[in-house]
């Protein structure tokens, strides 16, 4: 899968900007604040209709511009497929091959991409929504059901808490739409839990050699799927069982919090490294280690999923690691994704993917192909 091309139209601090691309590597290089992840930006805005930085799309336009647009030309099993995302102060609009697309789930994962940012490095030791959140955008871009799955969870978990903080406040309601509402958010969880399960177990199963030839064979990479229900066996019924059991065991304590408790929304990821919890006990070298692990698991996982390999987004991400990852990382890359990479400098970075890449200076919202 490549980008052959994108086109920005008041995004950000770009109001019109078209730049062709290398199949290869592509580097993004000038000081910081000149609009060198604005680029990487609009190209993840391009395949997930998302951002990594913010959720306010308010934020992507322009000052004093309606509306910013990106268009991009994609090469995807060998066919040329134009995407085009315009954001507006009302919404999204996105159009795959110029035909517009109902609904955001139908345009997500024709362009794939795997980002990889200093924020990253917070996969293994933040907070656990920034691993829901993850799954939800990797998962997202695979299995574009998923997408309308957890929109469909969010929608039953909204009206869930809605009902349980007006028996709260002891509102005259229907005690048996609680009954109906658990019955149809446990169809929905289950069905996210199964996907995020299925995927942790195929992550794991790309990133535990490739953290085991980083460490140089002294370390063994394990990734679990924490969820609110017993992951026994392979009965999404039994698994279903198990959560309405729970939510029952609960049920007054959710009334007297107004809020659920358990589900999805509260799941996590764990990573073991030796038996031992990364997050907890782990280094700064061993959490880093475990992320580079998982970036680059994804690129293959992704390519098993889909039949190519992803684009690849390099965030400032090279000056966060030492050389020894550094050469890992960009070696791993080489000849196979293409890949974005923005830097303030190129020096001591000595690695022939660099060398040979296509650079572009960026500078206060301009951008020059050397």
């Amino acid at each position: 899968m490549l980008l052959e091309s994108i086109v920005l139209r008041n995004f950000r601090n770009y109001e019109n900007l078209e730049l062709e691309f290398s199949p290869s590597v592509n580097v993004f290089l000038g000081e910081n604040a000149q609009g060198k992840t604005n680029l990487l930006e609009a190209v993840l805005m391009l395949a997930l209709a998302k951002s990594h930085r913010t959720t306010n799309d308010k934020d992507f336009i322009m000052w004093e511009k309606e509306e910013a647009k990106m268009e991009g030309r994609i090469v995807k099993r060998g066919q040329t497929v134009p995407l085009e995302l315009t954001i507006t102060q009302k919404g999204k609009r996105a159009k795959v091959n110029h035909l517009e697309q109902k609904k955001l789930s139908q345009y997500v994962g024709n362009l794939n991409v795997v980002i990889f940012a200093p924020e990253d490095l917070s996969l293994v030791k933040g907070a656990p929504g920034i691993r829901r959140r993850f799954l939800n955008m990797e998962i997202g871009q695979m299995q574009p059901i998923y997408l309308h799955n957890l929109s469909e969870y969010q929608r039953i978990l909204q009206q869930r808490n809605h009902y349980l903080k007006m028996l709260q406040m002891k509102r005259k309601v229907d005690p048996m739409l609680l009954d109906i509402l658990t019955e149809q958010f446990a169809d929905v969880a289950i069905n996210l839990t199964k996907r995020r399960a299925d995927f942790i177990q195929k992550l794991e199963a790309y990133a535990a050699p490739i953290h085991s030839q980083i460490s140089r064979g002294l370390e063994t990479l394990k990734i679990e799927y924490k969820a609110s229900v017993t992951l026994a066996g392979d009965d999404p019924e039994v698994w279903k069982a198990d959560l309405l059991q729970k939510m029952e065991s609960i049920k007054q304590r959710e009334i007297d919090r107004g809020v659920t408790l358990i589900g999805p929304h509260r799941d996590d990821s764990l990573f073991y490294i030796n038996g031992q919890n990364v997050q907890d006990f782990g280094s700064q070298g061993q959490q880093r280690t475990t992320a580079l692990s998982v970036k680059l698991a994804e690129i293959d996982l992704i390519h098993e999923e889909t039949g190519e390999y992803p684009v690849l987004l390099l965030d400032d991400v090279l000056s966060e690691l030492d050389d020894y990852r550094q050469s890992h990382l960009l070696g791993a890359i080489e000849g196979k994704v293409q890949t974005f990479v923005t830097t303030t400098s190129t020096s001591g970075i000595d690695h022939n993917t660099l060398k040979q890449a296509t650079t572009f200076y960026v500078e206060k919202g301009t951008v020059k192909k050397s």
